[in-house]
C-alpha cells in the first residue's frame, strides 16, 4: 500500500464514501491529516475511535480478553468478554463500539445483551481462525497472523507478559513485499526460530528468512513446510515453553489441525 503511514494511510482512505461516517481507530499527526482531507473532499464526518474510548482493567487468559471500556462523551463505563483473547483486540473493540454508537445514533436498535454475546462469541461465530488462538498446551502453541512492525510488537509484548519466564519458540513465515529489516530487529534474541515458508509465490523462501533474521542476530533452523517447522519446535520445547506462530495469513491458513 505504500512505503510510508501517510502513503498507506491515503490508500486506506480510498475507502472513504461520499456523505457516509468514517471509524478510525487509531491515528498519528501524520495519519489524521490525511484521513481529514479525504473525508472533508467526500463530505463524511470522522470520528476518532481512541479519543472516544478509553480501555482499562486489561484480563487475558488463554481463550478470552476482559476488560472495561469507558466512552468519554458520557463517562459511562462498561465491561466486556471477548473470545479473542489478543490485547490488541481492545482497539478493534474501541472502533466497534464507535461504529455501533454511530448506527444507534441513526435509529438503529443494538440491543446490549446481543452486543455482548456477539462480543463474546466472535470466533463461533464467525470462525475467525489466527487471532492469539491457543491451539495446543504443554507446550503452549499460539497462532497469529500478525505480519507486520505493530503486529509483531503485539505479540512480543503479550508473550512478554503472560510468559515472562517461559522460553520462546517462534515458527516464522513472511511474504516478499515486507519490510522485514525493521520487523525482525523487534524479536527477541534469545529464543528458538523456525523459520518457513507458505507454498505461494508471494512467500518469501525460508532459506532467505533465515539469513535475513542472522543479520538481526536470530539464529534457527529453516523448513519448507510450517508442519515441520511446528514438529521441530514441540520436539525441542519443555512443557512449560510456549510455541509462537506469526508472519503471514498464509502460514498459519496452512497449519494442519492438531
Amino acid at each position: 500500500l505504500g512505503n510510508t503511514l501517510p502513503e498507506i494511510t491515503s490508500e486506506k482512505a480510498g475507502n472513504i464514501k461520499p456523505g457516509i461516517p468514517v471509524v478510525i481507530g487509531e491515528y498519528t499527526a501524520d495519519t489524521k491529516k490525511v484521513f481529514e482531507e479525504k473525508a472533508a473532499a467526500t463530505g463524511s464526518s470522522v470520528y476518532y475511535a481512541q479519543d472516544i474510548y478509553q480501555v482499562s482493567n486489561k484480563d487475558t487468559t488463554a481463550q478470552k480478553l476482559e476488560c472495561d471500556v469507558t466512552d468519554t462523551t458520557n463517562n459511562c463505563t462498561e465491561h466486556f468478554i471477548l473470545d479473542l483473547p489478543g490485547v490488541y483486540q481492545t482497539k478493534n473493540l474501541c472502533s466497534v463500539l464507535a461504529a455501533e454508537k454511530i448506527l444507534m445514533e441513526q435509529g438503529w436498535n443494538i440491543p446490549e445483551n446481543a452486543e455482548k454475546t456477539g462480543l463474546a462469541n466472535t470466533r463461533k461465530l464467525t470462525g475467525l481462525r489466527g487471532r492469539w488462538e491457543t491451539i495446543a498446551q504443554n507446550p503452549a502453541i499460539i497462532t497469529d497472523v500478525g505480519h507486520n512492525e505493530e503486529g509483531i510488537r503485539n505479540i512480543v509484548a503479550q508473550l512478554n507478559t503472560s510468559w515472562p519466564a517461559a522460553k520462546k519458540h517462534f515458527v516464522l513465515g513472511f511474504v516478499k513485499d515486507k519490510d522485514l529489516a525493521h520487523v525482525l530487529a523487534l524479536l527477541p534474541k534469545d529464543a528458538a526460530y523456525y523459520f518457513s515458508n507458505a507454498h505461494i509465490p508471494r512467500a518469501l523462501p525460508h532459506g532467505e528468512l533465515k539469513n535475513l533474521a542472522a543479520e538481526k542476530g536470530l539464529t534457527g533452523e529453516s523448513f519448507d513446510d510450517v508442519n515441520e517447522a511446528i514438529a521441530a519446535a514441540k520436539q525441542n520445547a519443555a512443557v512449560s515453553d510456549v510455541i509462537m506462530v506469526c508472519g503471514s495469513f498464509f502460514i498459519v491458513g496452512e497449519m494442519r489441525a492438531m
